[in-house]
């Protein structure tokens, strides 16, 4: 019989894992997100009392009628079209004569030059993708729950990304929320 692969259960373990290393408390409680298909959901949890202190989600009023600014963060029409430059490939000079016949070894083209890839931050790392409607929206939802958190006076929080790849929409609510004045 084949086994099923439930991707719900898959991430459910995932966080119970991530959960026994970490825990909310009333210093410091826990940031946790959920993501459904459509929404973003982030409540900020103190566990030893058992209790929300702050929720947000996409679904609040404030956010009926969002509309994501169109950044000049993505490529314009002429940069797509151009091609990428070519890396320098450096050429081997034959410093003796190559030997003729059998088993003679050829001179080798020594490897192109590529330079390093420079680290981006984490805003620059979501700026392919920071037009998309559902990411700035999640990135809207974590400037509203450090908002409210900031109002109720809280500053630090432990981050639980509900065991979800720290990508995406919920890359950007983690931002968002830092940039709201949340430290984690």
């Amino acid at each position: 019989m084949i086994k099923k692969f439930e991707a719900n259960k898959a991430r459910l373990r995932r966080h119970q894992r991530i959960r026994r290393h970490f825990a909310g408390t009333s210093s410091r409680p826990r940031l946790n997100i959920f993501r459904s298909g459509h929404h973003i959901y982030a409540q900020i949890i103190d566990d030893s009392i058992g209790q929300t202190l702050v929720a947000a989600s996409s679904m609040d009023e404030s956010l009926k009628n969002f509309k994501p600014e169109q950044s000049s963060s993505a490529p314009k029409a002429s940069q797509v079209n151009e091609p990428a430059p070519e890396p320098e490939v450096v050429e081997a000079a034959a410093a003796a004569p190559a030997k003729k016949g059998k088993g003679a070894k050829q001179p080798r083209a020594a490897a192109p030059v590529v330079e390093k890839k420079v680290k981006k931050s984490p805003v620059e790392q979501l700026a392919g993708i920071a037009d998309n409607r559902r990411v700035a929206l999640a990135r809207e939802v974590g400037k509203i729950v450090a908002q409210r958190a900031k109002e109720k006076g809280i500053a630090q929080v432990v981050f639980d990304r509900g065991g979800y790849a720290y990508h995406g929409r919920v890359a950007a609510l983690a931002e968002g929320a830092r940039e709201g004045g949340l430290d984690f």
